[in-house]
């Protein structure tokens, strides 16, 4: 697991860095807030779906919606905060944040199953 918080951590701040090349100063909360919210929620889904993946069918298909669920969660969340505080938030900033993030750590997951 702590290979996967590196590697959260190491995307969250390349994404926050190209960001803020791109958009100012204003989208650092933006790339900081949802790439550790991706990594979190991405620590998480890859403990439910390593407890179910030596089980039963249903204990895996039961990891694997959970993981789901938060991934989507989490897209909810970049959703709300974009609602509530637009200023802070802005829609673009916030979207790469939590994907630029995301995206690369499903891609890895596979391989910290092994």
């Amino acid at each position: 697991m702590r290979g996967l918080v590196g590697t959260g951590v190491a995307l969250t701040l390349l994404v926050t860095a190209a960001l803020g090349v791109r958009f100012g100063v204003t989208a650092l909360l933006p790339g900081i807030s949802f790439g550790l919210l991706a990594t979190g929620l991405q620590v998480v889904a890859v403990g439910a779906l390593r407890r179910g993946f030596h089980g039963s069918h249903a204990a895996f298909l039961k990891g694997y919606a959970a993981g789901a669920g938060l991934r989507l969660a989490g897209v909810a969340l970049v959703l709300a905060a974009v609602l509530v505080d637009g200023v802070h938030f802005a829609p673009i900033p916030s979207a790469f944040g939590y994907l630029g993030v995301t995206v690369p750590l499903l891609f890895l997951e596979v391989r910290l199953l092994r």
